[in-house]
């Protein structure tokens, strides 16, 4: 056996028990991260919308690998206004020449689908690890692994 077959065969073990260990986490943060590219996971001041608890729960373990989520602080305009903030003026934003506006929503559309087609592939891949190889009771422990161990570092 040549030196880069040896090479070869140890990179793909790495591979594969690697990939399987990161792919309950990679799973969730494509998931995650897909619902975060259209903002799913906060509510928005100008809307009456409120994303489920476990949504947004999600988005802040996404962001901030905790999920204590922040206190909102209000707005100026919520808060009682003081003599001197309620006679400064309102900044206003520059006017911006037709050729500075940029149009989000083709890249969230692309973004959106990487994080698709990132999240099949991570399962295309477990299907694979558990098909084209004989230890599956290895594959299994190191899925399991891969799930409980983030789970149990975020509750400490």
């Amino acid at each position: 056996m040549s030196a880069s077959h040896t090479f070869l065969k140890l990179a793909r073990q790495l591979h594969l028990y690697i990939g399987v260990f990161i792919a309950p986490a990679v799973l969730f943060f494509a998931f995650t991260g897909g619902l975060q590219v259209f903002g799913l996971h906060e509510a928005s001041r100008s809307s009456d919308y409120k994303p489920p608890a476990w949504l947004a729960i999600a988005g802040q373990l996404h962001k901030k690998q905790t999920d204590v989520m922040p206190v909102r602080k209000l707005r100026p305009a919520e808060t009682a206004p003081s003599s001197s903030l309620a006679n400064a003026p309102s900044p206003m934003k520059p006017d911006l020449p037709a050729a500075s506006v940029r149009h989000p929503l083709p890249l969230k559309i692309f973004s959106a689908f990487v994080s698709f087609g990132l999240f099949v592939s991570t399962l295309l891949g477990l299907y694979m690890a558990y098909r084209y190889t004989r230890k599956h009771l290895l594959i299994s422990a190191l899925l399991i692994l891969g799930t409980v161990v983030p789970v149990v570092l975020a509750l400490i």
